[in-house]
């Protein structure tokens, strides 16, 4: 077998693999927990506090290279997180409080904050 055969059959490998993973994931719940079956408790537990703990390392992650000593003092990651968190307040919509800040924050570093 050639180099180009064996490259496009480790490709059909790794897309199978890709493909399997992804139906695991989402067949698995199903197969865990059947419709007429009480869900325990500490699914429902994990159920409500994932999401706020997800949001949490999020932000911890986006935030922890901010110099505040630096030039701006942190200033254009202040007002972004300021944009993101009165929308989702005011109307209460992720995608929108995230893609707003997101533009506000990449317009204020590539254009203000030079």
């Amino acid at each position: 077998m050639d180099n180009a055969a064996m490259h496009i059959n480790g490709g059909v490998w790794i897309v199978a693999a890709l493909a399997f993973a992804t139906m695991i994931t989402r067949f698995l719940p199903f197969l865990l927990f059947p419709a007429g079956r009480e869900i325990p408790r500490y699914v429902e537990y994990l159920g409500k506090t994932l999401p706020y703990a997800t949001i949490g390392l999020l932000v911890v992650y986006c935030l922890k290279d901010v110099q505040v000593a630096g030039t701006f003092h942190g200033l254009p990651e202040m007002i972004a997180v300021s944009v993101i968190v009165g929308l989702h307040w005011w109307k209460g919509n992720s995608l929108l409080s995230i893609g707003a800040g997101t533009v506000v924050y990449m317009a204020l570093v590539q254009r203000v904050f030079v």
